[in-house]
């Protein structure tokens, strides 16, 4: 048992090493780490929340030192807008389509929060609130965090496709996906531009 515990955490660490090389994209880490998620338990499960929250923080402060002021000011005054209108609209389409599908009330509200605002940080904040229940949370959760991941593959072939600018994709990367980690990977992969904008946007919006 032990040995077998050793062995998973060997994998673990190495999937992280190797992911720390330049050429693993987010898509492929995201990929390797959904494929060791199938083969084996998490070996640090206990620590997963913690760390990925310090990690994300480290991470949004290393973009930050990397950012030029007055392009990030620029992008978070022109973001402001859409972010307004665009969690109005979501927060309201997923009202609608809640009644449309006939899904629980406080699902819809769940994939709709979770959809205009930031992810799953907004399903967990909110959760406790509305009193939902393990599944209305659980289904909440796997559908915002599939859309993140599918989003992360699917951007920027589109965003290529459609010939949008640095600046047109890393908008519409902070207002359409909704976890951060999610927009720093997809905008990352499309340019630098984009993932100054985005990074800026999705931050103001979270």
């Amino acid at each position: 048992m032990q040995l077998q515990l050793n062995a998973r955490k060997f994998l673990f660490i190495s999937a992280i090493l190797l992911c720390l090389l330049p050429f693993i994209s987010p898509p492929l880490a995201l990929l390797l780490g959904l494929i060791l998620a199938q083969l084996m338990e998490h070996p640090f499960a206990g620590l997963n929340h913690r760390a990925t929250n310090w990690l994300l923080k480290f991470s949004v402060v290393g973009l930050g030192f990397g950012m030029n002021v007055v392009t990030a000011l620029e992008a978070g005054r022109e973001g402001i807008l859409f972010t307004v209108v665009s969690i109005f609209v979501v927060l309201s389409a997923g009202f609608v389509l809640g009644k449309l599908f006939h899904t629980g009330p406080k699902t819809s509200f769940l994939i709709a929060a979770g959809t205009a605002i930031c992810g799953g940080s907004a399903i967990a904040a909110l959760s406790p609130v509305m009193k939902a229940s393990e599944k209305e949370i659980s289904v909440s959760l796997g559908i915002v965090f599939m859309l993140n991941a599918v989003a992360l593959f699917l951007f920027p072939a589109v965003g290529r496709a459609m010939h949008l600018s640095q600046g047109q994709f890393g908008m519409w990367c902070a207002i359409a996906i909704h976890d951060t980690s999610s927009v720093v990977g997809a905008a990352g992969k499309y340019g630098e531009q984009a993932l100054q904008i985005a990074t800026t946007v999705k931050l103001a919006r979270a």
